[in-house]
């Protein structure tokens, strides 16, 4: 039995890359029915696509969001950095999915803006070659973090995440964080805002946030590389979905007929 659930937010699933959980993204989205999708940004990594490297479970996500869109759902794909190229296209339709750099709905009442966030990255802005770089690497990162966790649970040991330990370790990217959420939060007041919605940083979060101004509440629907996290709201209340691999059981791959294959390969054309 499918959950119901009116709006559904997920972010930076980098899908074409080797850290991506396709198969459990998956696995997540068969198990609601929500009203709304919102992609929230560096939903497909163009900066690292690879025609040597975009399997089957990554094409299924996508089938799977496009007939979502074909059978009710109102499906908003919303751009960030890694899937940028995307822009110059924006805003339109593809198909029955909105294409936008950033949208602001009324949630009952309440206005709630969705924008995934690489606005306040000066990385991101003014050195892309270096954020492009720092994509490979975090990639490679992934690779190696997933061999030893392969290897960790051979052995009966619990996994480790070497990027989380950095991240949590390295006070320049605690601030990073900090500085992130409070900006997305100060903004969103000025603008009478009541919710500010975002991705880009893979953290998690919700969590209000006032000033002399007013007050908001900030959320962020974390990753599917790390964290396997996305934001749901229902009966006007927000949460963070965890991701628990116990309450699933990854099938084997759907076979795709010619017409869907048909339609995917034009998206796959469209980013080489």
């Amino acid at each position: 039995m499918k959950r119901k659930v009116d709006l559904v937010v997920v972010s930076d699933v980098h899908l074409g890359t080797y850290g991506c959980k396709a198969k459990e993204l998956l696995c997540y989205l068969k198990s609601i029915k929500p009203k709304t999708l919102v992609l929230n940004g560096d939903f497909i990594d163009i900066w690292q696509f690879k025609k040597s490297y975009f399997p089957k479970s990554h094409l299924q996500v996508i089938k799977y969001i496009l007939n979502l869109s074909l059978n009710g759902c109102k499906v908003i794909y919303i751009t960030g950095n890694h899937d940028e190229f995307l822009r110059k296209f924006s805003p339109m339709n593809f198909g029955k999915i909105l294409l936008m750099d950033k949208i602001v709905m009324d949630l009952h009442g309440k206005k709630a803006w969705f924008f995934h966030g690489d606005v306040f990255d000066a990385s991101v802005q003014h050195s892309k070659w270096i954020a492009k770089l720092g994509g490979i690497g975090y990639d490679y990162l992934i690779r190696l973090n997933n061999f030893s966790n392969w290897i960790l649970s051979l052995m009966g040991k619990e996994k480790y995440s070497f990027s989380k330990k950095i991240k949590n370790s390295v006070k320049k990217a605690v601030k990073f964080i900090t500085n992130f959420e409070e900006t997305a939060s100060e903004l969103a007041i000025e603008n009478n805002f009541d919710y500010v919605i975002c991705g880009h940083i893979h953290q998690p979060q919700k969590r209000m946030v006032a000033n002399h101004k007013g007050k908001c509440m900030y959320l962020n629907s974390g990753d599917w590389i790390e964290n396997l996290t996305a934001l749901e709201y229902h009966y006007e209340e927000w949460s963070i979905y965890t991701y628990d691999p116990s309450h699933f059981t990854i099938t084997e791959e759907e076979d795709i007929d010619l017409k869907q294959e048909e339609e995917l390969m034009k998206i796959y054309a469209l980013l080489k």
